[in-house]
């Protein structure tokens, strides 16, 4: 897939600070290349999935051109290891528990579908099914 999503955690509406220890420990044995500069991950699962993941300030990581096997699976577990969310613009808010929908700003959580997935292929067909679904997305 050709568009962005975003793994991020909020506080009372509010983005909150996400553990990039954590993520680089998840990340780590899957890391094919490294750019320090630009804070770029070319990662890599056993099942030929790949994916460009940027570790931005400690509120966002983005990550596009993902697909193959294994690449929803590993965001399954970025996101439960960080208590994140992942965001789709233009289409659904990923979250793990539905207890987590009041933790998000009211934007995303009025505006925008809100899906409860825990693994790699239910975040797959949540992804999939809303991406572009909301007039005016990408």
């Amino acid at each position: 897939m050709s568009f962005d999503v975003y793994v991020w955690r909020f506080e009372n509406g509010e983005p909150a600070a996400l553990d990039l220890s954590v993520a680089h420990e998840v990340l780590a044995p899957h890391v094919a290349e490294r750019d320090p500069e630009t804070n770029h991950l070319l990662v890599r699962t056993a099942g030929r999935g790949q994916a460009d993941v940027y570790l931005h300030d400690p509120t966002g990581i983005t990550v596009n051109r993902f697909g193959g096997d294994g690449i929803m699976d590993l965001l399954a577990l970025l996101l439960r290891r960080l208590d994140a969310v992942l965001v789709v613009p233009g289409g659904p808010t990923v979250l793990r528990r539905d207890e987590d929908r009041a933790l998000l700003p009211a934007a995303l959580r009025d505006e925008w579908p809100v899906v409860v997935a825990r693994t790699g292929a239910e975040i797959d067909r949540a992804v999939r099914g809303g991406h572009g679904a909301r007039q005016g997305a990408f």
